[in-house]
């Protein structure tokens, strides 16, 4: 199974190895700390104009911060894709954790038919269509790691029936 580590076209990921997870334990403990220290009446600026209802307001928030990356955190839920070597097929979940199995698609490669790349400026996505043209579910750049157009570039190296479309 050591082919599979080193393979760019399978991978794993979960949320404590996500760094979006915890950047958001970051910004929401700053704001916790500034509810808890700083004085609501010391929050003027150089006219006189006060808004002492700011402090609170900020460490409540950085409460709901704290708590909507701990959730992912402490569950870790875990996603990825990899091929089976049993039965040759893609295998691809989210959402999976210790308790749960979460969401999982499998499709042999060969009935793969097109992978449709769209970039539109910072946001890119990735589908993936079968031989009859239906979208793969849950088959998209959150399964997919690395970069998604260089693993649609290696997909289509390895399996040169699946048509490659780039869209700007």
């Amino acid at each position: 199974m050591a082919w599979f580590r080193s393979d760019p076209l399978f991978g794993t990921r979960s949320a404590r190895r996500d760094l979006r997870f915890w950047m958001m334990l970051l910004v929401g403990a700053v704001f916790v700390y500034g509810g808890f220290t700083i004085e609501p009446a010391t929050n003027c600026n150089d006219s006189g104009e006060c808004a002492p209802w700011l402090v609170p307001l900020g460490g409540v928030m950085g409460l709901g911060f704290v708590a909507m990356a701990l959730g992912p955190l402490l569950a870790n839920p875990q996603r990825g894709i990899m091929l089976d070597p049993v039965t040759n097929e893609l295998v691809w979940w989210q959402n999976r954790t210790a308790r749960h199995p979460g969401d999982e698609g499998r499709i042999a490669p060969e009935q793969i038919a097109r992978i449709r790349y769209v970039s539109q400026g910072d946001a890119t996505e990735i589908h993936v269509y079968d031989s009859q043209g239906n979208r793969l579910p849950y088959l998209d750049e959150e399964v997919i790691p690395g970069w998604p157009l260089t693993w649609a570039r290696h997909m289509v190296g390895r399996w040169p029936h699946i048509v490659l479309v780039e869209e700007d």
